[in-house]
């Protein structure tokens, strides 16, 4: 783990915990000894790939700097029914104001990952990557992102800031896909810059004019029928690099990749995956 990404936990955490805590968990403070300490387990109640342990530990770390914690599995591990991911020891008071942002954390970094996974699974033998998109949840795009790669797919770009992506918008304000690719190079020099750039196109009559064009890294085929999806690849060759987007989904991703496109982005890896069922519970 990079130092920024630990800081970036660290920051989570503290303005999680004082969304869910505010001036105190006074259900807690009213009902446990203030000295109390408990064992507690983290119990898996679902099928999929975990992701969270890691920030669990840092979770409960930061509400107790002596607690102990028995890790059993690893992010990315698959998990069964059953499965038994961490044991924590730690003050009462403090496993309970912790409980519930672990909880929200693992079920939904577990999700995705284990939904990622899915997607991997379905195109592992051909030659194409999987990637993520921005539609993640505000504020939470690193853990998102990170339970994407645990579930062995691919992050696309982390914000608007790391990469050039002409889109349908840019297209129709900038007045024509030409004048857009030109007003990128043209603010490469002004602003002595340079960043990777994708165009995405609707139809042929597009791609050919971005193949006229050139000077952009990536060609992404927006909501293309597969024949055509298929002729377009091939008319890309190895210029540039290929990417479909829209209307994927675990029963079309397959015949997507079998059109010879590198790279394949997928909005539902983070915004369609369903949180899975995990419970922490004290250890009688």
């Amino acid at each position: 783990m990079t130092e920024t990404l630990r800081q970036r936990i660290l920051q989570f955490i503290t303005e999680a915990l004082a969304e869910d805590v505010g001036p105190g968990d006074f259900t807690s403070e009213a009902t446990i000894p203030s000295d109390k300490r408990d064992t507690a387990r983290l119990l898996v109640k679902d099928v999929g790939v975990l992701a969270g342990v890691d920030v669990a530990k840092m979770i409960f770390m930061a509400v107790d700097p002596t607690a102990e914690f028995d890790q059993r599995m690893n992010d990315g591990d698959l998990m069964h029914v059953g499965d038994e991911a961490f044991f924590v020891t730690c003050n009462s008071r403090a496993l309970l104001r912790a409980e519930r942002l672990v909880l929200n954390t693992m079920q939904r970094m577990s999700g995705i990952a284990t939904l990622s996974n899915r997607y991997a699974f379905e195109v592992e033998d051909l030659p194409v990557k999987v990637l993520d998109t921005r539609k993640t949840t505000p504020n939470l795009r690193f853990l998102e992102k990170w339970a994407v790669r645990l579930g062995g797919c691919h992050n696309y770009r982390d914000g608007l800031y790391d990469r050039i992506m002409i889109k349908d918008n840019h297209i129709d304000a900038a007045g024509s896909l030409t004048g857009a690719i030109e007003g990128v190079q043209t603010f490469f020099r002004e602003n002595n810059m340079q960043l990777p750039i994708t165009v995405e196109v609707r139809n042929l009559v597009e791609l050919m004019e971005v193949l006229n064009v050139g000077q952009v890294d990536r060609i992404m085929l927006d909501n293309f029928e597969l024949p055509i999806l298929k002729e377009a690849v091939q008319h890309i060759g190895d210029r540039f690099e290929s990417e479909a987007s829209g209307g994927v989904n675990l029963k079309t991703i397959r015949d997507i990749a079998l059109t010879g496109v590198e790279y394949i982005s997928v909005g539902a890896l983070t915004h369609g995956a369903t949180s899975l069922d995990l419970s922490l519970k004290v250890v009688k």
